[in-house]
């Protein structure tokens, strides 16, 4: 998939996430494969997201995860993921998130306790984004080329786990990007310097 189609994906899922989130709503979703099982009977056919946010987002309010393929298409809602671990402190939609970002899956969760949307790759956060933040959707399109710039394998590797707090970075009004403040500050400062 090419990178600027996944760029927007995230931004359209980072965006359906925070509608989501200002409701006190939350939602799960999961862009790559992944196994599940689906807990409701498949009566929506498969669509391209980017077409029909307002069914995604519909889709995302019921239990379970949607599933989305690398390319855009709404695979499965109401999926049930299978936890590999239970995390202390949160509940089951944290817990299916941290098992299905596993390998090259993205996964965003909506937390509805505290109204945020974070972005799991590999086991670790690597953004959140504040949902009651004013004006944060302007700047979902700069964190994502963040995670870009600085490149989201190298947020992996210092990212934080749901488990053991991190430092974060706020480098945007409502976004906070994980990992230890001083190597990512190192590694920005290098990367986005040589762009100038």
């Amino acid at each position: 998939m090419k990178k600027q189609n996944l760029k927007k994906l995230e931004e359209l899922l980072i965006q359906v996430g925070l509608k989501i989130a200002r409701r006190g709503e939350g939602a799960l979703f999961i862009v790559g494969s992944t196994s599940y099982k689906t807990l409701v009977k498949q009566s929506v056919k498969p669509f391209y997201i980017k077409d029909n946010l307002k069914l995604l987002e519909s889709l995302a309010l019921m239990d379970g995860a949607v599933v989305i393929s690398k390319d855009g298409k709404m695979k499965a809602y109401g999926a049930m993921i299978k936890s590999t671990k239970t995390l202390k402190n949160f509940g089951t939609r944290h817990s299916a998130a941290i098992s299905a970002s596993k390998g090259e899956n993205l996964v965003v969760v909506v937390s509805e306790e505290d109204r945020k949307v974070k972005i799991i790759k590999n086991g670790k956060m690597l953004m959140q984004f504040d949902a009651l933040q004013r004006n944060v959707e302007e700047e979902i399109s700069s964190a994502i080329n963040i995670l870009e710039s600085v490149g989201a394998g190298t947020l992996g590797t210092i990212g934080t786990s749901l488990l053991v707090p991190g430092l974060g970075l706020t480098l945007l009004p409502g976004v906070i990007v994980f990992g230890s403040a001083y190597y990512l500050t190192k590694v920005l400062t290098k990367r986005l310097g040589k762009g100038r």
